[in-house]
């Protein structure tokens, strides 16, 4: 995990409301993590060229590309080798078991389930972040 006084989350959501609820919860939790968000795979790839996260929440379907596409690509990228330190989440509606076992295979850490249940999430949070 990337040396930070306080963790980073990069949330990468084309969805206005789910970006607004996200925003709520780190809002109220009591720990001060800094939450940073973009809506594309392309903004989640300026981002994390710019700035180093602890954990990157991921929809699996952007605009532009999929969650798996983005963190192919970010593999891909030896300027972003750093990104691959952190913990990274799947989050998506579909849970057919393919989906989630290519997610993993993929590298990420765990798959969330939308819509959001905000106790599940800031479960997750606490786990990931400590």
């Amino acid at each position: 995990m990337p040396d930070r006084a306080v963790p980073l989350v990069l949330y990468v959501e084309d969805d206005r409301i789910h970006l607004i609820l996200m925003e709520e919860v780190f809002r109220l939790l009591p720990e001060s993590w800094e939450l940073r968000m973009a809506e594309t795979g392309a903004e989640a790839l300026a981002a994390l060229a710019e700035c180093q996260p602890a954990l990157v929440l991921v929809d699996m379907n952007l605009p532009d590309m999929t969650g798996l596409e983005l963190r192919e690509r970010v593999a891909a990228d030896a300027s972003l080798a750093d990104a691959l330190s952190a913990r990274w989440v799947a989050l998506s509606a579909d849970n057919p078991g393919a989906v989630v076992r290519a997610a993993r295979a993929a590298g990420f850490d765990d798959y969330w389930l939308k819509p959001i249940d905000v106790p599940v999430l800031q479960a997750g949070l606490h786990k990931l972040l400590g």
